[in-house]
């Protein structure tokens, strides 16, 4: 193929949107000027920053200086040369320095066998001239992304190393939507002041409650974390205030309830919008005095708790309707901090990504180092209905399915989000239980009660569901 060949019109392609605040820096490294040329009038348009380098010494030289969100390489630089023998080397030296820094390779002369070469010494991705522009700008953008997300991720781990030392959660919260999460967390954690947190399920309400309690003076005590929503009604007293011996047919020694453990820490009550509506008396009584009776004994015992709640239901309209207490709200929300879900805060999604193939690919020893780039595409695309915690076991599936160093589409196990409905027929129970579940709670935005409802299910029976099914 000759060199000369030209790229394709590059106002063919619309400009896309910026990739993050701050302009992505490429380095292009080619000996012909053309090339440079082209590259600048593709570019430029897409919001990319690009210095040039007509060999390797000025490669060596640029990165030596300045920092970059991705490199264009050619592997051919002296005259009349095709080995490529040149940009590999220097590939290869680029990824011995910074393993991170992503490098698409290019070349007039590609084939299979040089192609394979490139990736096997660290190439991100080929690229063959006369290039396609909507496959250049498909590449730059994935790899950008990815670089940036790395970045983030590396920021991330080294601050949760400190935040750990001191006790706290690991929490990855970068979006511009979590910024009023975070600005709150700031304000409110050192105090003892009761915290109702909402947002849709598996958004990560308990990782804020976690960190709350982190920050608090009460850090050095237990945080007792309580579902709520899934304790059956006949159980409620006993579990969160416990009982005596006798109380019921059943009750054969004293129990200490989740108040009494948590005792001069905090208490989490996840749900709370699903407490039924007697049980919610019985609460109030027990915020109201900061008294206690287990179950079957007339002995108050006083407990110093921080109370903090969560919950997926709209609890004003909730009040409206009568089937939650105005008073009891009052006492819970004396400050509320909402939780956006993942779909308003895709930016994140990368980096907790990451995080979650970084923990399960230690945990269960798998060599698994990164994202394939139609991989990492349908994960910043997915509606991601369960949320965050739907893309944490998505990740620690795909870690352990995956068959290479590298996370591919089918691993991620998300196919069932559009089955035709011919298909039905060749899917398993379960399978067909999950997307039905997933469908019901996009359609409610995540609202357990009104899921279950739809589904003709008891809120326990989706529960146990979503557990099982990791949703």
């Amino acid at each position: 193929m000759p060199t000369s060949a030209k790229p394709q019109d590059s106002r063919s392609v619309p400009p896309s949107r910026p990739l993050e605040n701050r302009t992505p820096r490429l380095l292009v490294a080619d000996d012909q000027p053309h090339i440079h040329e082209a590259l600048q009038l593709l570019l430029r348009p897409h919001g990319y920053r690009l210095e040039s380098a007509k060999s390797p010494s000025e490669v060596r030289e640029a990165l030596s200086e300045n920092s970059f969100d991705a490199l264009l390489i050619d592997l051919n630089y002296t005259r009349d040369t095709t080995s490529g023998k040149e940009g590999l080397d220097l590939l290869s030296e680029i990824v011995a320095v910074d393993s991170n820094l992503p490098v698409i390779v290019m070349t007039a002369w590609g084939n299979v066998e040089l192609a394979v070469e490139a990736m096997r010494r660290g190439a991100r991705d080929f690229i063959q001239k006369p290039w396609e522009n909507d496959r250049l700008l498909a590449i730059l953008r994935t790899q950008v992304e990815l670089h940036h997300a790395l970045q983030r991720a590396e920021r991330l781990a080294a601050e949760n190393r400190l935040l750990q030392v001191q006790g706290r959660p690991e929490f990855i919260a970068s979006a511009a939507s979590m910024q009023p999460v975070l600005e709150a967390i700031a304000r409110v954690g050192p105090s003892d002041a009761n915290v109702l947190i909402t947002g849709e399920h598996g958004s990560g309400k308990e990782v804020v409650a976690q960190t709350l309690h982190a920050l608090s003076l009460r850090a050095s005590r237990s945080m007792v974390a309580v579902n709520t929503g899934a304790l059956a009604e006949g159980l409620f007293e006993s579990e969160l205030f416990g009982h005596v011996k006798g109380a019921f047919t059943d009750a054969r020694t004293d129990r200490i309830g989740r108040f009494e453990l948590a005792d001069g820490g905090t208490i989490f009550l996840d749900e709370i919008g699903n407490v039924p509506i007697r049980q919610q008396a019985k609460l109030l009584r027990v915020l109201e005095s900061g008294e206690i009776e287990r179950l079957g004994s007339s002995r108050a015992r006083k407990i110093d708790v921080r109370l903090i709640s969560a919950t997926n239901i709209d609890l004003q309209a909730a009040c409206s309707s009568g089937q939650f207490r105005e008073d009891l709200l009052f006492r819970l929300n004396t400050v509320e901090i909402h939780v956006p879900p993942l779909r308003e805060r895709r930016e994140d999604i990368p980096t907790l990504a990451i995080h979650f193939l970084r923990r399960y690919a230690s945990r269960y020893r798998r060599e698994v180092a990164g994202f394939d780039n139609s991989a990492l595409q349908v994960i910043t695309q997915y509606a991601w209905p369960g949320n965050v915690r739907e893309l944490e076991h998505t990740l620690e599936r795909a870690v352990l399915m995956c068959r290479g160093h590298e996370i591919q589409p089918a691993d991620l196990g998300l196919n069932l989000q559009r089955p035709q409905a011919q298909n039905f027929e060749e899917l398993s129970l379960e399978a067909v239980e999950t997307l039905l579940i997933r469908k019901a709670l996009e359609r409610f935005q995540g609202n357990i009660s009104q899921a279950a409802e739809a589904l003709g299910l008891s809120r326990g029976a989706l529960y146990r569901r979503m557990e099982k099914y990791g949703l």
